[in-house]
């Protein structure tokens, strides 16, 4: 069934949240209280995703970005040390390295789920390796059987980078529980929002208090001005968590709906010999945060796309080229060659994948696509 878009504000968008009177419900009980920082709606947010992930400690920060920093702080981790990170994944992950003053050395991806590839990283373990940071990408997990296998077998600390991974399981376990600190994101596009926020992950007490104590000026408390270590700002909001509970509560309801639309595009997509989906570990329960193909020409298609009113969106560009690391020499591997990373950026696209997308304008969306295709015959 073909959608007549007349005009931009038809336009089928490539994610957006889902956000409605519920979420203005907990706000107003935050603006009844008049606690709009860290208070009682932050402690319940903290809560629900404990109960929600099965790790002991939940710690709400300011953004993802920053919780990765707490996490790496809180384990000692710093000047001289070094940490490896896939070279495919958001910036956030290697610049919150660079922020710790520590140097991300970037390890190349699996071809397949596109997460950390463990034998690289055997090659790159020096005397000062001192973590490894797996990145579970678009709502798949990476193989934390190895990792963890991998960071042991050297005496690593475990940083887990779970931002677009959450309600995403591996052999049963929520990722973000498996090593010392596990994160996630709260960001505006993710799968549930707070608008922006972060949540550092542990079962550690001593790094739990050592967080914490990182995000609120090195105190232990809030309302005291004794500091017991030197620490920061990174607070959350009541308001930031008002959103979050509303999302959490809708959080099943999401996730059913984003499976229904991968499993839709890939099922009606699945003729096109050039237009292959992105595998799935079979031993991961995934979150498809972003449904995601591969193809040979993701930039024609796109702008194809996009003159039929559909956003898309390119994969990550790999860290390697990054022009902002280019002279950087807080950084180790940007000289190196990553073809895996480079074939995945060269040939990946994500497709509208928004809870709120309607079957109709799914359908026009893949119409599109077999019609671009059709016409390069």
């Amino acid at each position: 069934m073909t959608i007549p878009i007349q005009n931009e504000k038809r336009r089928i968008v490539q994610i957006e949240p889902w956000i409605d009177k519920s979420e203005l419900r907990e706000l107003e009980r935050v603006i009844d209280s008049t606690f709009v920082v860290e208070h009682e709606l932050t402690r319940e947010f903290e809560q629900r995703t404990v109960e929600l992930t099965g790790g002991k400690h939940a710690i709400a920060v300011c953004n993802g970005t920053l919780a990765l920093f707490v996490g790496l702080k809180a384990l000692g981790i710093g000047p001289d040390d070094e940490v490896i990170v896939p070279n495919f994944t958001f910036i956030a992950s290697s610049n919150a390295v660079i922020l710790a003053g520590a140097t991300p050395v970037l390890c190349e991806v699996r071809e397949d789920s596109f997460c950390l590839d463990v034998t690289w990283a055997e090659r790159l373990v020096t005397r000062k390796t001192k973590a490894v940071m797996p990145v579970h990408l678009y709502g798949q997990s990476a193989d934390m059987s190895e990792v963890m296998a991998f960071a042991g077998r050297h005496g690593l600390r475990v940083v887990e980078d779970a931002a677009e991974a959450i309600g995403v399981s591996f052999e049963g376990k929520h990722v973000g529980t498996f090593g010392d600190v596990g994160v996630l994101s709260y960001y505006g596009n993710k799968t549930i929002t707070c608008g922006e926020g972060g949540i550092l992950l542990t079962n550690d007490d001593a790094l739990a208090k050592a967080a914490y104590r990182l995000k609120n000026y090195g105190r232990d408390h809030k309302g005291t001005f004794v500091h017991e270590s030197i620490g920061f700002n990174f607070s959350f909001t009541d308001l930031q968590a008002a959103i979050g509970i509303a999302q959490m509560k809708k959080m099943r309801t999401i996730v059913s709906k984003k499976r229904e639309i991968h499993d839709r595009y890939v099922a009606e997509l699945r003729d096109l010999s050039d237009f292959r989906p992105v595998y799935i570990d079979p031993r991961c329960q995934p979150v498809f945060w972003f449904t995601s193909f591969l193809c040979e020409d993701p930039a024609t298609l796109a702008a194809f796309l996009q003159g039929q009113h559909i956003e898309t969106r390119r994969l990550f560009y790999p860290l390697h080229l990054q022009p902002c690391y280019a002279h950087c020499k807080a950084i180790r591997g940007v000289d190196c060659t990553f073809p895996v990373s480079e074939e995945i950026y060269r040939r990946g696209i994500s497709l509208p994948s928004s809870c709120l997308l309607t079957p109709d304008e799914q359908s026009y969306v893949i119409e599109q696509i077999r019609r671009f295709y059709a016409d390069r015959r």
